[in-house]
């Protein structure tokens, strides 16, 4: 697996670049040679925020989780991955690597059933062309915390959505 570190507000020592690759590794069995792991560590006050976003042949895993100490965090992150990829193991066992899921239910894991995902409600609506900045009054105007809505720069889908901190988001498909 192929490892980049970002350090924002902050520098980033070889010996944290160690740990991380070292638990990071224990991802190997999951993915090929071709995965890539983007490691974001950021320093705000007192806190540190370490977020791992691994690609993978089109599959996005990413955790994200803020500590007093950044190799808390770290292993945080890599506890919630490796959940993450457990509990979805079914639907993933087509994309990963064979056998990687063999022996590897933890004991605390193992009274989880596979749990399907049930669809409460579906909507139609129409898609209309609009600008990014109408696409985000409409969406303030319905409550809601994302929108679809057609780019008429590009033609395509785009989805405009509030962020954590208050701000917006635009996803735009790429190919």
């Amino acid at each position: 697996m192929n490892i980049s570190i970002t350090a924002r507000k902050t520098t980033v020592k070889d010996s944290f670049k160690e740990r991380t690759a070292k638990k990071l590794a224990k991802f190997d069995r999951f993915f090929d040679d071709e995965a890539s792991a983007v490691v974001t560590v950021t320093n705000e006050r007192d806190r540190e925020t370490v977020e791992v976003t691994i690609h993978s042949n089109g599959m996005i895993f990413r955790a994200e989780k803020t500590a007093d100490d950044r190799l808390d965090a770290l292993d945080g992150v890599v506890d919630v991955l490796f959940k993450q990829i457990v509990k979805n193991k079914s639907k993933l066992e087509s994309r990963v690597r064979a056998k990687a899921f063999e022996d590897l239910m933890p004991d605390d894991m193992a009274s989880e059933e596979d749990e399907a995902y049930e669809l409460v409600k579906r909507k139609k609506f129409m898609v209309r062309a609009m600008e990014v900045d109408e696409a985000i009054l409409q969406m303030n105007m319905l409550g809601h915390s994302f929108f679809l809505f057609e780019n008429p720069d590009s033609g395509e889908l785009n989805i405009v959505y509030r962020r954590k901190g208050g701000d917006y988001g635009l996803i735009e498909p790429s190919r």
